[in-house]
């Protein structure tokens, strides 16, 4: 038997077809998760995670007109990316339908959150991201993997040539340049802005994001001067790509990569692609929640403070059937991606074989 192969507890378990089983597998936990009662919406949680959110961005904006033309502005810059970074958390949330029973309400708070005050576009997000949920880690499928600055896989280290594969096998080293993702999504957004006609509301994201951008330069250039402005502005950028794109790519990034070929069933696709982040209420908190990767891929609309609570049935279901469980320290997840980006043209094909990831097991 394979390790990762179900257990079979009795005979007849022999004459169910092994898909069958695995299927079987996922809804047993499901059926778990929801007697728990953890797919129930959290109205009073988010409420208040809203409200106190948006009140430190508004207080913010308060500080920086009392405070005025000052180098002190920088510590309120990155006041604002960490506020920014939860605003966007917040609409994730809620664009995994997490914090309203209704779909329109769940669609209308991300659209506004992600466009008014983070400045992204949430039907850009949405196409993304859902693509990525639906085939974690997959090549060809997961838009999160494929070709940008990194070559997050073994085909793309391989196509690359001259002084490009050259850093490719140096390319851990500049993880750094995480600290522009976040104007790397900003353009994302802009571009699907402009070129996406038939995007859905496509005209409230471009006056959200508009005005966003137009209130936000013009308040700047009003109280400082332009050098202090885009330090300012740079800042900000920084903290907010860090926190966003530290949370994204320590969850899969030198995880198995998965073959454009390969089928593999809901249970393990989720749970062998992804990799969780120890650290408490902090780790969670700066994380949006994302720290429970596992759970989260799983059941992506649990409410955020749900998945915690969901982490020790995931575990024993997954030691049930012999599903491997990915958990690790913030660093720890740092140290296996940048050997994994450096080592990326010679990583296995195979999800179910990965020495790399096998010493951060639990």
């Amino acid at each position: 038997m394979s390790p990762t192969s179900p257990k079979l507890t009795s005979p007849e378990d022999t004459r169910i077809p092994r898909r069958t089983r695995y299927v079987s597998s996922y809804t047993e936990l499901s059926r778990q998760v929801q007697d728990a009662g953890l797919l129930r919406r959290r109205y009073g949680y988010y409420w208040t995670k809203i409200i106190t959110t948006v009140a430190a961005f508004a207080g913010i904006w308060v500080a920086f007109g009392f405070l005025g033309n000052s180098w002190f502005q920088l510590l309120l810059a990155a006041g604002l990316g960490a506020v920014l970074a939860q605003i966007s958390f917040l609409g994730h949330d809620s664009a995994h339908r997490q914090i309203f029973t209704s779909h329109r309400w769940n669609d209308w708070m991300s659209r506004v959150l992600s466009g008014l005050f983070a400045g992204l576009s949430h039907g850009w997000w949405m196409n993304k991201h859902s693509r990525h949920h639906a085939n974690p880690n997959k090549e060809g499928a997961d838009p999160d993997i494929g070709p940008s600055a990194f070559a997050f896989t073994p085909a793309i280290a391989q196509s690359r040539r001259g002084l490009a594969a050259r850093l490719t096998r140096w390319q851990g080293y500049f993880f750094p340049l995480i600290l522009l993702v976040g104007l790397a999504l900003h353009i994302a957004s802009v571009r699907t802005l402009v070129h996406r006609k038939q995007l859905k509301h496509r005209w409230w994201e471009v006056a959200f994001i508009t005005g966003r951008f137009g209130g936000y330069i013009t308040v700047l250039f009003l109280v400082l001067p332009p050098g202090k402005a885009a330090a300012f502005v740079g800042v900000q950028m920084a903290l907010f790509g860090l926190l966003l794109g530290g949370t994204f790519t320590t969850n899969h990034v030198g995880m198995p990569i998965v073959p454009p070929d390969m089928k593999i069933d809901f249970m393990r696709r989720q749970v062998l692609m992804s990799r969780n982040i120890t650290g408490g209420r902090f780790t969670t908190f700066a994380m949006g929640g994302l720290n429970y990767q596992v759970e989260h891929h799983l059941f992506p609309n649990m409410p955020r403070p749900n998945l915690r609570k969901a982490q020790s049935l995931v575990r024993e279901h997954c030691a049930k059937h012999d599903i491997r469980y990915t958990e690790t320290s913030f660093f720890g997840a740092y140290r296996a991606i940048i050997r994994y980006l450096n080592t990326v043209e010679h990583a296995t094909m195979d999800p179910f074989r990965c020495p790399l990831v096998a010493q951060y097991r639990t």
